[in-house]
């Protein structure tokens, strides 16, 4: 991996359940930290669109060119609009990682999916189609899913995109702007 090479980082905003839409942030940074971009798009809250909504975002952008890696703020985004990643890399070509603080609650997120969804098997198989594992990084564990990266290659992403603190700075910036463009003002943790 070159040193300044380039990753997307994914992020959507806050909502609350009965919104429609929330906003999904891409932030394009040339490693470390040099922000080359800023991608938007929406997708349904609860839907079945932040695939494609974040595969036009990335193949609208002339950053495109020379990407690296996509790290996603987890696999899904608006509650349960859950992220097909396999369907990411085979269109984009990119490897995709998803990032995480701590480990999900796989059994309150089946059994919200059950409750919730008549297509939730559908769902349930896109979260838990590759396994989450732990990476240590200087500062915190990270839970990851990876597709179409080796470890070592995540290992090394999270390494050169991470400034300060315990997330990659692709996608701490995205959830400050996300944020940001709802609430007016950032705040939180990515």
């Amino acid at each position: 991996m070159k040193p300044k090479s380039r990753f997307l980082g994914v992020d959507d905003g806050p909502f609350h359940f009965g919104d429609d839409e929330v906003p999904l942030v891409g932030v394009a940074v040339q490693a470390p930290a040099y922000i080359e971009a800023i991608l938007m798009a929406r997708a349904h809250v609860d839907g079945r669109d932040a695939t494609e909504r974040i595969l036009g975002m990335v193949r609208g952008s002339r950053y495109r060119e020379g990407l690296r890696m996509i790290l996603l703020n987890g696999i899904a985004v608006g509650g349960f609009n859950v992220i097909d990643v396999d369907a990411l890399v085979r269109e984009l070509g990119v490897p995709v990682v998803t990032v995480t603080r701590r480990p999900p609650d796989l059994d309150a997120i089946r059994a919200a999916l059950r409750r919730k969804f008549d297509d939730w098997e559908e769902r349930w198989d896109l979260i838990r189609v590759h396994p989450i594992e732990e990476i240590t990084t200087h500062h915190t564990p990270l839970q990851v899913t990876y597709v179409g990266a080796t470890r070592s290659e995540v290992v090394e992403a999270l390494a050169r995109t991470t400034v300060r603190g315990a997330v990659p700075e692709p996608l701490r910036v995205a959830h400050l702007i996300a944020a940001a463009t709802v609430k007016g003002e950032s705040h939180g943790r990515a």
